[in-house]
């Protein structure tokens, strides 16, 4: 098992990682950096747990393919700023007004 020291979001990890996966693990971090510093840039979220999850969602949602491609969902149709906007929301709602994000 190696240590990798990486930065997201300007904060220093160190990582495990298997033998032979330095480069997956890179390429990884850099998938989450980028993701992290769009959601910041956007500039309305500061709380880097929010930016996380966020962050998490939408890697996990890229990743993700519907059962039956026969048809774009709505969302995938948006542009990402859109996707993020309806994820928002859906968060919000659940939430409610005593845990409102934004």
């Amino acid at each position: 098992m190696n240590q990798l020291e990486v930065k997201i979001l300007g904060q220093s990890y160190l990582l495990g990682c298997p033998d032979g996966g330095e480069q997956r693990m890179l390429d990884a971090v850099q998938r989450v950096d980028s993701a992290m510093c769009a959601i910041r840039d956007a500039g309305k979220i500061r709380a880097r747990d929010r930016i996380a999850v966020l962050a998490a969602l939408n890697i996990a949602f890229d990743q993700t393919e519907p059962a039956a491609p026969a048809s774009p969902t709505p969302a995938a149709a948006l542009p990402a700023d859109a996707q993020l906007a309806a994820i928002l929301a859906q968060l919000d709602a659940a939430l409610g007004d005593d845990g409102r994000l934004l």
